[in-house]
């Protein structure tokens, strides 16, 4: 297996630092549009199986390049999800198989965005299932933690635990604080006011709607000292992913934001700088005024700190897991939370990387070196679901020394606010 990573930030740093301690790869390239990013990234492993190399992650022909000059056999996309459709597609051309982490674009409806759907977190790659499928290759999407993580629990509580399914309620909190820092999101803030403003997705009975923002608000009690967070409706690609595999009523995803951090989504909001749309601002460039268009979501991004350079301050633990209700196995109501929690002074002292952006960056690894050894294999455009769960979980537990959990949930362990 050759490897073509492309995006040197957090999440593919951490990649590589994982990725380093295993043998089922040849070779990996890591590229950015900086290629003293790639460089960084792979003077950090000091490993003469890692290379840098310089790619356009907009422009599909550059993507296509690359693998074929790499000899590269799966592209790894983790870099922000407006850069998928080019990635994807320039993995297609050149042959190469294809994992991310984050899915296509959604674009809201147009009249009745708290209501129906418009075009939907994936849409666009699942459209090209049928030619994925045709060339005999692999575009496992939404192999992160959540995406990711949270799917392969659903896989594995379909086959395992319960007969019948009402709902898989993705459910994903914290209680990390951040030293010097009134407010530092622990991930990318792009991709967090994308998914936290747009139109939250439900799945239920059958079809997916939309609601508002930040909706049905509910206090879940997280494991392992985490305690209850807040959890809201948040847009998210599970809820798109899980019901194409998994026989559910009903699939919804809540995020632990905070009160606090959903003042502020609004008020970004509410001045518009969660925007895209590039604005023409006044500036001064060697002593010259120009115009510089400036997307407002950008520049929100530029002032706030590198969530990846943040982990020596931060405190705490995160968990990803599925809230699973139905029928047991046995025939009886079960109610089951799977999950798995990582400790930041953990992942910092074994890996040097903050705790969210191990746990997403450790998932991909597991699941390529599954693709390596023959364990998965498969064709067209996939989820986690469409996989045997088992040998994830697994290998994540013994060969990633990254244990999960399972808690049955009792009445008192979660609690609805009006």
């Amino acid at each position: 297996m050759k490897i073509l990573l492309i995006g040197a930030g957090g999440v593919g740093a951490a990649f590589c630092a994982i990725a380093a301690r295993r043998d089922f790869f040849e070779t990996v390239v890591v590229a950015d549009y900086a290629l003293a990013s790639a460089e960084r990234a792979v003077e950090a492993v000091a490993d003469p199986r890692f290379t840098a190399a310089q790619v356009d992650a907009s422009d599909a022909a550059s993507v296509g390049a690359l693998v074929r000059a790499s000899g590269a056999t799966h592209v790894m996309n983790a870099v922000d999800p407006r850069f998928v459709m080019p990635i994807f597609d320039g993995a297609l051309a050149a042959g190469a198989d294809y994992l991310d982490m984050a899915m296509s674009l959604s674009r809201p409806h147009p009249e009745q965005p708290h209501g129906l759907t418009g075009v939907k977190l994936g849409d666009e790659q699942f459209a090209a299932a049928d030619r994925w499928e045709s060339a005999g290759r692999l575009a496992l999407v939404g192999i992160g933690v959540e995406p990711g993580l949270s799917d392969v629990f659903a896989r594995y509580a379909a086959d395992h635990l319960f007969s019948q399914i009402d709902e898989l309620g993705v459910r994903d909190g914290a209680n990390l604080t951040v030293d010097g820092y009134d407010f530092a999101p622990s991930f990318s803030i792009w991709t967090t006011i994308e998914e936290c403003l747009n139109p939250p997705v439900i799945w239920q009975d059958g079809q997916w709607f939309t609601t508002a923002p930040f909706s049905e608000p509910e206090i879940f009690d997280f494991p392992e000292g985490i305690g209850p967070v807040e959890c809201v409706n948040v847009e998210h690609e599970e809820v798109l992913l899980m019901p194409r595999w998994i026989e559910t009523k009903r699939a919804t995803f809540k995020y632990g934001l905070g009160n606090e951090f959903i003042e502020v989504l609004k008020t970004l909001h509410m001045l518009g700088l969660d925007s895209t749309d590039k604005v023409n601002v006044p500036a001064v460039v060697g002593g010259r005024p120009v115009i510089a268009p400036i997307s407002p979501r950008d520049v929100v991004a530029a002032c706030l700190p590198n969530p990846a350079t943040l982990g020596d301050r931060m405190h705490g633990k995160t968990c990803a897991g599925v809230w699973v209700t139905g029928t047991g196995k046995d025939g009886r109501p079960r109610s089951t939370y799977l999950y798995h929690v990582v400790d930041n002074d953990w992942s910092m002292q074994e890996y040097g990387h903050q705790c969210v952006v191990w746990q997403t960056a450790v998932n991909p690894v597991v699941a390529l070196e599954l693709l390596a050894t023959g364990v998965w294999s498969g064709a067209g455009v996939l989820g986690p679901e469409a996989f045997d769960a088992v040998p994830f979980l697994d290998l994540l537990r013994d060969g990633y020394d990254s244990p999960w959990g399972q808690q049955e949930m009792s009445r008192g362990s979660h609690f609805g606010l009006s």
